[in-house]
C-alpha cells in the first residue's frame, strides 16, 4: 500500500451522561468522559477513542493525563509521518512508557484509517472471521437485591444471554445466589475489579458452586503471583483484567498460571496491535479470550467489535448494543443485538460507523486541531 502521510489531528473531549448510573468497587458513574481522536490523511479521516476517565480509578490514566500526553508528545511523533502499515504505529511512539489509553487512541484511529484506505472493513484488517460476534452485558451494583434482579430481569429480556455482575466485599455471594436462583440456565460471570486481598479466598470457594463463566481480577491490579495461588484454590477459571497491560504481562501470567482466561480490552493493552498479540498468544496455548467494554461510544464499540471477530475470542464480550450505556450517540449507525445475543460486525469501510458532527458538537467539552507542516 502507498504510505499515508498524516496531515492533521485532532482531539475532542466528550462527556456524554449514561442512561443508568453503574456502579463498580471504585465507585458510582452517572456521566461519561472520554476523548476521540481523528488523524486525516489524503481526504480520509480515521477515528479512535481513548477509553480513560474522570479519575486513576480503574487505571492510572485520566481523560486530562490523556490529553497532555496525546498533545506534548503523541501527536508530534506520527504528525507528518508516512505510515505503510498501523502495526508501525507502536514504534514511532515507542520512547512513551505507559499512557496506554492515550496510545491506544492515536494508533486505533490509523487502524481505522488504514483499512479505509484499502476499502476494507476495520475487521478484516484485523483478520476478523465473524459476521457477528457474541455479546453479554455488565450489571453494576445496586442499592437492593431487588433492584439488580430487575436490572437482569431487563436484560434477559431484552435478549442477553450472558450477565456479568460487579462485585465486591459485603457485596458477592448474595448477589450470585439471588440471579442464579432465578436463572438457573443463565451464563453468568462476576467482576470484582480488584476488591479482594487472597484472604477471601473462602468467598470465592462459596462462588465456585455456581457454575460461573469465570471470575474477573478479584485480587490487585497489578498482581499476578497472589492470582496464581488462588487459581489454584479454585475449579472457576480466574480471568484477569487489569493486571495484563502488555502482551509481556500475558505471557507471565500464563506462565505462572494465573488465570485460564485473558479479558482484552484493547485501551488497556495499548492498541490493536498490542491486542492482537496477546489474542494470538493465547490461541497458541488453547486459552480463550474475550473482549471487556469501557463504557464506549459507538466508535470504541465498532472497534471492540472488530477485535472480537477474530477466531480466539470465544466467549461473550462485554460490547452490548449502543443504547446500554448512551440515549444518543457521537456515531452513527446505532449497534443492535440481535435475537441470539450477538451484535453484527460492521462490514463497511474501517470502523464502519460516521460521526454525527451536531452531536459531537454538543457534547464537546475541549477541542485541538493539530496540522502537519506545509499540510
Amino acid at each position: 500500500m502507498k504510505p499515508l502521510t498524516i496531515e492533521q489531528i485532532e482531539l475532542h473531549l466528550i462527556e456524554m451522561p449514561l442512561v443508568h448510573p453503574f456502579e463498580t468497587s471504585f465507585g458510582r458513574e452517572t456521566v461519561r468522559p472520554c476523548i476521540l481522536v481523528s488523524v486525516a490523511s489524503d481526504g480520509l479521516i480515521g477515528w479512535g477513542e481513548c477509553v480513560a476517565g474522570s479519575g486513576p480509578w480503574y487505571a492510572s490514566e485520566t481523560v486530562q493525563t490523556a490529553w497532555h500526553v496525546l498533545r506534548d508528545y503523541l501527536i508530534g511523533m506520527v504528525l507528518g509521518q508516512p505510515i505503510s502499515a498501523p502495526q508501525e504505529v507502536p514504534e514511532l511512539v515507542a520512547r512513551v512508557r505507559g499512557h496506554a489509553m492515550a496510545r491506544a487512541a492515536l494508533e486505533n484511529a490509523i487502524w481505522d484509517l488504514v483499512a479505509q484506505a484499502q476499502g476494507v472493513s476495520l475487521a478484516t484488517l484485523l483478520g476478523g472471521t465473524r459476521a457477528a460476534v457474541p455479546v453479554g452485558v455488565s450489571v453494576g451494583l445496586e442499592p437492593t437485591i431487588a433492584a439488580l434482579l430487575a436490572q437482569v430481569e431487563g436484560f434477559v429480556a431484552r435478549g442477553y444471554q450472558r450477565v456479568k455482575l460487579k462485585i465486591k466485599p459485603g457485596q458477592d455471594v448474595q448477589l450470585v445466589r439471588a440471579v442464579r436462583e432465578r436463572y438457573p440456565d443463565l451464563l453468568l460471570q462476576v467482576d470484582a475489579n480488584s476488591a479482594y486481598t487472597l484472604a477471601d479466598t473462602a468467598v470465592f470457594k462459596e462462588l465456585d458452586a455456581y457454575q460461573l463463566l469465570l471470575i474477573e481480577q478479584p485480587l490487585h491490579h497489578d498482581d499476578l503471583v497472589d492470582h496464581a495461588t488462588l487459581q489454584h484454590e479454585l475449579h472457576t477459571p480466574i480471568c484477569l483484567d487489569e493486571s495484563i497491560q502488555s502482551p509481556e504481562h500475558a505471557r507471565w501470567a500464563l506462565q505462572l498460571g494465573a488465570c485460564r482466561v485473558i479479558n482484552i480490552k484493547v485501551g488497556r493493552v495499548g492498541g490493536f496491535t498490542a491486542a492482537m498479540a496477546i489474542h494470538d498468544l493465547c490461541a497458541a496455548q488453547g486459552v480463550p479470550v474475550w473482549c471487556g467494554g469501557m463504557l464506549e461510544t459507538n466508535i470504541g464499540r465498532a472497534g471492540n467489535l472488530a477485535l472480537a471477530s477474530t477466531a480466539n475470542f470465544t466467549l461473550p464480550g462485554d460490547i452490548s448494543e449502543s443504547v446500554r450505556y448512551f440515549a444518543e450517540d457521537v456515531a452513527l449507525p446505532n449497534l443492535t443485538l440481535n435475537s441470539d445475543s450477538t451484535i453484527t460486525v460492521p462490514d463497511e469501510g474501517g470502523l464502519g460507523v460516521t460521526l454525527d458532527a451536531e452531536r459531537l458538537a454538543a457534547v464537546r467539552q475541549q477541542h485541538l486541531v493539530v496540522r502537519a507542516s506545509g499540510a
